[in-house]
């Protein structure tokens, strides 16, 4: 560790391992003479860093104001050791320990560590840290990940080109990562709220590790590039605008059960399929766990994820894990309220009981409502929807629907073994209204107690 003097810095270099020291220290050199190698012969050609050395590395994979916001916080590190003197001529910049400091913060330091860093990210000049300066830091942040995962060809079988619009999603994701903050009167954030946000909030560490690491080009062999994106297979891209864009599926992905790391696959899309019931129905059913996306005419786009596969039967299914969202006009994610398991809803073709699609609330009065005349549907929520504590999804409650998509993000359920086919049920079974009639006009059901009876479902 001979090239930093500072006792702090020594004891952050402590921190990685003992093969990747020498390119944690090198960075300093490398960076001033703009090599592409780790060189940690304490060589430089100065004894700062400056804005542009820095610029230099991460021109391509962030903009300028965030290379800055980086440089800014790089200043702020107290080095342990006195200052160089400064002077006319002297050029404002970062020493060799607190770059080592920095890197060590922001890539194995704790949200106590990072949060001072990120405040001197949200400043500018002498203000007072606040949650809208909070909320201009992260669209730069959010902008430089989803860059580093074009440039980088992390982008798993997705086409940015075929998505919707990302710097809306930029937006969007920095929103809702801000509104996690629980800032002081005057909506102004400190230290103590930037750690608390930080420690919550596991996307604002993920994301800086990723901006520096790849931006410096650090290239720590112990510690695997973060996946942010799921895999898409099997999905016409080519032949398709869809509706997610990369920052909203960075949003999207981390919230479904971990259990569910299947490749995303488009099942449905109205402007693949057309708008037909039957052949959402088709294309959805038995297919595993889905997420389902929604466009109302007025805009707002909301949707929600069934952690089962879909049935087409005339009662609720489904479990806790689902939970409804909406993108537009606001990120957000609404899980399970434990008041009742009217989770998931398919029916159709029945006289007696709601005939579509539908999450949580209750009959008529469903938290998301798709009528199986497809064109219409309804999110009620007065003041909120029972099953999951989300307030009204669409722009109105009654709202027209323009267009929908469902992606399988799991593996279909594994066929019954004991299944023989369609004969095998009897047609009571499958539909009780015929049950009900054939009782009501006095018909006696002979095959009532030779039948064997259906299990009960978890």
């Amino acid at each position: 560790m001979g090239n930093t003097e500072s006792v702090v810095a020594q004891k952050r270099l402590a921190r990685f391992r003992p093969d990747e020291r020498p390119v944690v220290e090198g960075m300093f050199d490398r960076l001033q003479s703009g090599e592409s190698s780790a060189v940690a012969s304490g060589k430089g050609s100065g004894k700062v860093l400056t804005f542009d050395m820095l610029k230099s590395s991460m021109g391509t994979m962030a903009s300028e104001s965030m290379i800055k916001r980086v440089h800014q916080s790089m200043c702020s590190v107290d080095p342990g050791v006195p200052s160089p003197p400064t002077g006319p001529g002297t050029v404002a910049g970062v020493s060799r320990e607190q770059l080592v400091i920095f890197l060590a913060d922001v890539l194995r330091g704790t949200a106590e560590e990072r949060a001072p860093l990120v405040m001197a990210m949200t400043q500018q000049g002498s203000q007072v840290t606040t949650c809208e300066l909070v909320a201009e830091f992260l669209q730069d942040l959010v902008s430089a990940v989803v860059q580093i995962l074009v440039l980088r060809g992390r982008l798993q079988g997705w086409k940015p080109d075929r998505m919707g619009d990302c710097s809306l999603g930029v937006k969007l994701l920095a929103e809702q990562m801000c509104s996690e903050l629980k800032p002081s009167d005057q909506r102004s954030c400190d230290v103590t709220c930037l750690e608390d946000w930080i420690f919550r909030v596991s996307q604002v560490a993920v994301y800086l590790e990723m901006l520096v690491a790849e931006g410096l080009n650090v290239g720590l062999t112990s510690q695997a590039p973060p996946t942010l994106l799921p895999p898409c297979r099997e999905t016409p891209l080519n032949n398709l605008h869809c509706m997610l864009d990369l920052p909203t599926l960075m949003f999207l992905a981390p919230q479904l059960p971990d259990s569910y790391s299947a490749p995303w696959k488009l099942l449905f899309s109205t402007r693949l399929h057309g708008e037909s019931f039957s052949r959402l129905m088709g294309n959805c059913t038995k297919q595993g766990p889905t997420v389902l996306l929604l466009k109302d005419t007025k805009g707002h786009v909301f949707g929600g994820f069934a952690s089962h596969a879909w049935e087409l039967k005339p009662k609720f299914q489904g479990d806790s894990r689902c939970f409804l969202f909406t993108v537009f006009p606001q990120l957000r994610v609404y899980t399970c309220t434990g008041y009742n398991h009217n989770y998931m809803y398919l029916n159709h073709g029945q006289h007696t009981m709601p005939n579509g699609l539908g999450m949580g609330g209750q009959h008529g009065y469903f938290g998301l409502w798709l009528d199986s005349d497809f064109g219409r549907g309804h999110s009620r929520a007065k003041p909120k929807c029972t099953t999951y504590g989300s307030p009204q999804l669409s722009a109105e409650e009654e709202f027209t629907l323009d267009s929908m998509e469902v992606w399988g993000v799991g593996k279909p359920p594994e066929p019954d073994s004991d299944d023989e086919g369609p004969t095998k049920r009897s047609i009571l079974n499958v539909d009780p209204e015929v049950q009900a009639m054939m009782e009501m006009t006095g018909k006696t059901l002979h095959s009532q107690g030779l039948r064997e009876p259906e299990e009960e479902e978890d």
